[in-house]
């Protein structure tokens, strides 16, 4: 038996649902923007553009159609993190009055309080990683119990498959959850008894995400939005490459593409930043000729550029991802985002309320008063999360090791950026932050008791 909550657990479970409600509260029905107002009108028509992962805009479109908007995919988002969070709690009797302070603080910080508002695949990702971790914590620490351990496996590797589907290197959160369960099932059984936990989950998750990415596909654009987007990569490599060598050889468009070849000489380096992507669609011209080159034809170009300059790659990739996460202009990274725009085409079908409210200004003055600080520094963040993990894996204790590899998965997702960033926007490390912050709840909640045993019901 539990026992009696402790004054501690109850003053942390009502801060926690007093952050929810006051999160849903004053973001309701959600902050939209260009790339959110597109989702949600695909999902309203049930035609998916895959340049992002489709799963949001199918889930915008089933809630839409219950009530029109976004307001139940925000509510779904919040309640996702902070059903995380009370989930923690419970793994602690009694937790340390150090518990209520930090989750106060989490409550208030920017990450909770306006990015849970925000209708994000990123967000999305972000909460539902940390969820699946916090359910696996759940798994871990009653592993005795059969149905408690059933069920809070499901749910993790459930949230596994949807932080997969939501972002295109979501799959690492799998792989690393995957990992995770491995080492916690082997600290239970013995090898030959762990392998179903460890075989039969991966399994089924991988047949999961397989059939949900083919289900999405139908109505889909056969790929060609995600081609798009690795050619946009592409030609960001390619563009930031000559721009740091002018005189280096692009042999493969020269043959076969000059015309190409012409306009990254010229419009792709005068646009080039490592800061955006973005700038480069400044010469409309560059851009429909992207859109015309085959994508063997752009790939082939890459390849060679890589394997013939490493080291050139590597110093233009260095300058990308340095921007991404140490942002060493926060303002050019846009920090958070408050309000509803998006293409007026779009938000005339959609019919959403673009007027600023009250709560907006007030959330929007508040999301500033923290920019130029550590609140928005992936670096600090990440040195958290660096920190946490020693510590967790050195306790050991098997709710510790879910979430020490959850702190792991979030770095090794920061480290994939060094190939696949393109800009420096705050919300795509959100998940670095977001974990870093979850995890010094969960270590709070147990300040003293250092080591201490899992807790058992």
């Amino acid at each position: 038996m539990r026992g009696r909550p402790s004054g501690s657990g109850i003053a942390a479970a009502a801060i926690i649902l007093s952050g929810f409600a006051a999160t849903v509260a004053l973001t309701w029905p959600g902050y939209v923007s260009y790339d959110s107002a597109l989702q949600l009108l695909q999902g309203r028509v049930a035609h998916y553009n895959t340049w992002h992962p489709p799963v949001m805009a199918w889930m915008l479109g089933v809630m839409d159609a219950v009530v029109p908007g976004a307001g139940l995919f925000v509510l779904f988002d919040a309640a996702l993190l902070y059903a995380a969070m009370l989930a923690l709690l419970w793994l602690r009797p009694k937790p340390s009055w150090a518990a209520p302070i930090v989750a106060l603080i989490c409550a208030l910080s920017p990450q909770f309080l306006i990015y849970q508002g925000n209708v994000w695949k990123d967000v999305l990702f972000a909460d539902a990683a940390v969820a699946g971790f916090a359910s696996l914590a759940c798994a871990a620490a009653y592993w005795e119990h059969a149905r408690t351990r059933f069920v809070s496996l499901i749910i993790a590797f459930a949230l596994f498959v949807l932080a997969a589907l939501a972002r295109q290197n979501g799959i690492i959160v799998l792989g690393v959850g995957a990992v995770a369960l491995t080492i916690i099932a082997r600290g239970q059984l013995t090898w030959r008894d762990s392998i179903p936990y460890r075989a039969g989950v991966l399994i089924a998750s991988i047949l999961a995400l397989a059939g949900a990415n083919t289900a999405l596909e139908t109505r889909g654009d056969n790929g060609y939005g995600r081609l798009s987007q690795v050619k946009a990569l592409q030609l960001y490599d390619i563009t930031g490459m000559v721009a740091a060598a002018p005189g280096i050889k692009l042999d493969w468009l020269h043959k076969n593409s000059p015309a190409l070849e012409e306009l990254i000489r010229s419009d792709g380096v005068r646009l080039y930043s490592p800061v955006h992507y973005d700038t480069l669609a400044a010469s409309d011209l560059l851009q429909k000729l992207l859109v015309v080159t085959p994508e063997m034809r752009m790939m082939h170009q890459w390849l060679e550029l890589i394997v013939s300059h490493p080291l050139l790659y590597l110093r233009v990739r260095e300058e990308i991802f340095r921007w991404v996460t140490l942002t060493p202009d926060i303002a050019q990274c846009h920090p958070y985002y408050v309000g509803v725009s998006g293409p007026p085409d779009a938000m005339r079908q959609l019919n959403l309320n673009t007027a600023p409210r009250l709560q907006d200004r007030m959330l929007w003055n508040y999301g500033a008063r923290f920019v130029g600080t550590p609140v928005y520094s992936h670096a600090l963040f990440g040195v958290i999360s660096l920190v946490a993990t020693i510590v967790l894996f050195r306790r050991r204790a098997p709710a510790d090791l879910a979430m020490a590899f959850m702190l792991v998965s979030a770095l090794v997702f920061a480290l994939s950026f060094f190939v696949i960033s393109v800009a420096c926007d705050y919300r795509y490390l959100y998940y670095v932050d977001l974990s870093a912050l979850v995890a010094c709840f969960y270590l709070a909640a147990s300040v003293p008791a250092f080591p201490y045993a899992a807790p058992r019901e």
